[in-house]
């Protein structure tokens, strides 16, 4: 698809590799990892997102009257609804129940992952506004050239969200739970900011984890080897066993991401001698750590807690991140010092009485999203003026 939009022209690409590197990534920035032509490229080479797996690439390349890509958009025609975080079934046996058909649909996401960033990706040098406009009508006019039921954005940005809201998108938002870098000057600053029963059950918990006869080891850019991917993706099928799920990431994928973006990986391994029985991967942005996947071959207590949280947060503060964001779920995390931060989607639906119906969802949704989120801010492990909890006194049962 190429047409003309005040001196703009719209392509679609049924693989990244089709735009340029170099052009992709002046739109995308360096801060956010997944977003990068690195990233995207090593899941549909791997065959991780592909359109065997059920992602169809339709990336969207916006050039001037020059030829200079200004914007892009990771797209993809999906037929089905699995690696996204944002969960649309409902919707999908909805409108099928009433005669419609729901798959495809257009996804912008990055796949497999629940992190958010910028989805419309514009050149800093060009103008937002204009082509943040194009990019969206663009969206819209490929989902009816490709006879698609819906356009889904997920893990946008606040403004995105926002300027996706004002043209015409159904507005969703969800909740995760994020670290914030509160100046700490190390994990026992960030302790002291903790109530004192809180401050004892982390210490606690690190104890444990250490006591195991078990040696962690941080490793990234020229200290990852081939040997650390493959026992990391081993680690990452017996976490897909465990919960009966799907392993979207085939092998080749971990040892494209090492190829890649070494200097951004982010791994903690956990042996026992010479043998390696855990490990957490996570990647490094321009100010946050992204926590994405564990697996282990021996169950060793705290240790989850260990690598995925308390090493990521040793981590950030070493490095003078801002936060952490440690993936989807888990109101566990609060204690741990992650508290509730919300996320965002945005919707564009053919059929209007569909429409209609999914928006007076998303009403009752974003209620029942703002009670729940004031309801976990109630049990921050953070101190008060008076050196209690936050959220409950030490008394609290």
């Amino acid at each position: 698809m190429a047409r003309e939009r005040t001196a703009l022209s719209l392509r679609v690409h049924d693989e990244i590799a089709a735009i340029d590197p170099a052009d992709w990534d002046a739109c995308a920035g360096a801060d956010n990892p997944f977003i990068g032509h690195a990233f995207l490229s090593a899941l549909e080479d791997s065959g991780s997102a592909a359109s065997d797996s059920g992602w169809l690439p339709q990336h969207l390349a916006l050039e001037d009257a020059a030829g200079r890509v200004v914007g892009v958009v990771p797209c993809y025609l999906k037929s089905h609804s699995y690696g996204e975080y944002v969960f649309d079934w409902g919707w999908a046996e909805a409108f099928e129940r009433a005669g419609g058909k729901y798959y495809p649909k257009l996804q912008t996401s990055v796949p497999f992952s629940p992190v958010t960033g910028h989805r419309l990706l514009v050149r800093p040098d060009a103008d937002r506004a204009t082509v943040s406009a194009a990019l969206i009508g663009g969206l819209v006019e490929l989902a009816g050239r490709r006879k698609v039921s819906s356009v889904h954005i997920t893990f946008p940005t606040e403004g995105e969200w926002r300027t996706l809201g004002d043209a015409g998108f159904l507005q969703r938002v969800g909740q995760q739970f994020h670290w914030e870098n509160r100046g700490y000057a190390d994990f026992d600053g960030f302790l002291a900011a903790l109530a004192s029963r809180k401050r004892k059950m982390l210490r606690k918990e690190r104890e444990v984890a250490n006591a195991q006869g078990v040696v962690i080891e941080t490793l990234s850019g020229d200290a990852l080897s081939e040997a650390h991917m493959e026992r990391f993706y081993r680690f990452y099928l017996n976490t897909v066993d465990r919960k009966w799920a799907s392993a979207y990431l085939t092998r080749a994928f971990f040892t494209l991401l090492r190829e890649r973006l070494a200097d951004k990986v982010v791994l903690m391994m956990a042996r026992r001698g010479t043998n390696w029985i855990a490990g957490a991967l996570n990647l490094r942005g321009g100010d946050t750590l992204y926590g994405r996947n564990w697996g282990c071959s021996e169950d060793v207590p705290m240790l989850h807690f260990e690598m995925c949280y308390y090493r990521a947060l040793d981590y950030a503060i070493a490095h003078g991140l801002k936060r952490v964001e440690a993936g989807a779920q888990g109101p566990h995390k609060i204690q741990r010092g992650y508290l509730p931060s919300r996320t965002y989607s945005a919707h564009w639906i053919r059929d209007p009485r569909f429409r209609e119906a999914v928006a007076g969802f998303l009403a009752q949704e974003t209620r029942r999203v703002a009670f729940e989120m004031d309801r976990l801010g109630e049990r921050s492990p953070f101190r008060n003026a008076d050196g209690e909890s936050e959220g409950e006194s030490d008394d609290a049962a």
